[in-house]
């Protein structure tokens, strides 16, 4: 198994284009944990790691950040605003019209709707750096600051954060795999060994057993992850070949379980954190009433409590679906099989096709959907059984994240090294 492993590898780095990518992406990365080291200013640290320690939501949020939001870099916001332009632009691309025949035009059309994301993340990025602002002033982390150097930060913040997708796009384009992902699965392998060694050093002989517990759980979980990922439903399509008599070419579809991979995931975790931080942010205001609410929501949408594991589940369900339904259109696949001759062995192409593959596929997301959306709620589960083990509970989203992505990068990697081996062939 690990001698398989390092062949694949080996022999991935052995083609130059292959290698080329590596290294392309690995410069990337390299630059984007530099600069996710370089602090903003007027920043009280003690206060902040201290802050951090003692709130769950927050911990959360710096796994996802790599970090960065403990530290308060310039990258701080990270990829988050990017995130949220992505979610409400999809989201828009099925009540406004013009966005809806773009996202029909092919590479042309995506382009445009990519760039409508890109300015929509500036003025998101300039309010969440308001709020992060607000929030830590209120709880005497950062002095008051003059409006000058405010909006200083605020540029410094929403640059940082541009900064962070334009790197992820330059890996989309000349590196390997999707680079937004890819940046965020970096950040979180980037602080895991963190977390787990916090959690580790303020362990104790009786909770030993409830760490080994949750390592074997941990272990089981990674190997759901990676079947469920892999599996598919095979669809067996037929072809009409004319050569010199009639023939029957036969194929298949593979449709997979989760279609949407790591998305989901990324997308629920965006939305489900904003209204606790909303909630912090406005328990700190004069008025008692609004403080009051602000402090229940909190309690309500804490990362251990029911409410929040709720909510957060059928996000994850919801956005399983409407990824899907963005990457994969029965529609599409229908009219192109019969364009080429392919047809579903007892189905007529055309409309039945489509509406054959719709139903496929709903059954096969809702299996997906509803395991997702388990995996993501399982470690507060185990860190309200388990209790002395927060961090490593922690840790178990960004596990998933992790796992995702380099299933995600060994395929594309794998599609490649057979693409190259085609050509070969051909030539």
């Amino acid at each position: 198994m690990i001698s398989s492993i390092f062949q694949f590898f080996s022999k991935t780095y052995k083609t130059p284009e292959l290698r080329k990518k590596l290294l392309i992406t690995a410069g990337i990365l390299a630059v984007y944990r530099l600069v996710a080291h370089i602090p903003a200013a007027g920043i009280n640290r003690d206060s902040l790691q201290s802050l951090f320690s003692g709130n769950a939501l927050l911990s959360l949020l710096d796994v996802f950040s790599g970090g960065t939001l403990a530290n308060f870099s310039i990258l701080a916001l990270g990829l988050t605003p990017y995130i949220n332009a992505s979610i409400i632009v999809q989201l828009m691309t099925y009540v406004i019209p013009r966005l809806e025949e773009l996202s029909k035009e092919g590479e042309y059309g995506q382009e445009k709707i990519n760039q409508y994301t890109r300015f929509l993340t500036v003025p998101l990025a300039a309010m969440q750096s308001f709020g992060m602002y607000s929030l830590l002033h209120s709880q005497g982390i950062i002095a008051s600051l003059s409006v000058v150097t405010i909006v200083a930060l605020i540029a410094t913040m929403t640059a940082g954060s541009m900064f962070s997708v334009w790197l992820g796009e330059l890996i989309t384009e000349y590196g390997i795999s999707n680079g937004i992902s890819f940046l965020i699965f970096a950040g979180i392998v980037a602080r895991l060994p963190i977390t787990i060694g916090q959690s580790l050093s303020i362990l104790n002989s009786e909770d030993v057993l409830k760490v080994s517990i949750f390592l074997v759980i941990s272990v089981l979980i990674i190997g759901l992850i990676v079947f469920m990922n892999e599996a598919t439903r095979q669809i067996p399509i037929n072809y009409a070949r004319q050569a010199g008599r009639r023939a029957i070419e036969s194929s298949y579809l593979p449709l997979r379980l989760n279609q949407a991979g790591v998305i989901p995931i990324i997308f629920a975790v965006s939305l489900v954190l904003l209204p606790s931080l909303l909630s912090q942010f406005l328990s700190g205001v004069p008025n008692v009433k609004v403080a009051q609410v602000a402090t229940q929501v909190a309690q309500s949408f804490n990362p251990q409590s029911l409410t929040y594991n709720i909510v957060y589940f059928f996000l994850v369900f919801g956005f399983t679906y409407f990824y899907t339904s963005v990457v994969f259109s029965p529609e599409k696949i229908a009219e192109n099989l019969q364009k080429s001759g392919g047809f579903i062995p007892g189905i007529r192409p055309g409309k039945q096709t489509e509406q054959y593959l719709a139903k496929v596929l709903n059954r096969i997301t809702m299996v997906g959907a509803i395991f997702l959306g388990l995996i993501a709620i399982l470690p507060s589960f185990f860190q309200n059984s388990l209790g002395g083990v927060q961090g490593l509970a922690i840790g178990g989203t960004g596990i998933l994240i992790v796992v995702s992505v380099v299933l995600e990068l060994t395929r594309e990697l794998e599609a490649q090294l057979v693409m190259k081996r085609y050509d070969r062939f051909i030539r």
